[in-house]
């Protein structure tokens, strides 16, 4: 279970599901949107009836929750302070998270946070099973 409060308001809720938390980096594109909402659907993170990791998303009938989280892409190497300098711009991020959103939809049921909102997000995490998933890092351009 997990939701999404914006004001103080739920925007979005699910049951059993995911919770992704989606970053968008400089150098992403349609294809890697793509491409990572494939692998969020397919991944084996629920349990089979032996207990073992090995059922997907669609396997389950489960719900995705995709909340646009800018700070994921924090260059955290030097100094106290974040840097966002290798986060993708605006617009391009909010494009590039609604079309994770529509592929996913294509599957799954879909609700979601809102970009660039002051969001309060709850999660029941079973497990507790948290994982990172990145596309095609090796291929992203180097930041100087």
């Amino acid at each position: 279970m997990a939701a999404v409060r914006i004001q103080g308001t739920e925007v979005a809720s699910i049951g059993k599901g995911i919770l992704a938390l989606i970053g968008v980096e400089r150098g992403d594109g349609e294809a890697e949107a793509q491409r990572l909402a494939e692998r969020v659907l397919a991944y084996r993170v629920f349990a089979d009836a032996q207990g073992k990791m090995n059922l997907s998303l669609k396997e389950v009938g489960g719900e995705l929750l995709a909340v646009p989280q800018f700070t994921l892409a924090a260059d955290t190497n030097s100094g106290l302070r974040p840097s966002f300098s290798s986060a993708a711009p605006p617009a391009e991020g909010e494009m590039l998270f609604i079309k994770f959103t529509e592929k996913a939809a294509e599957a799954v049921h879909v609700a979601s946070g809102r970009f660039g909102a002051e969001m309060q997000v709850s999660l029941v995490n079973e497990g507790p099973v948290t994982f990172w998933l990145q596309v095609s890092p090796a291929s992203r351009p180097k930041q100087s």
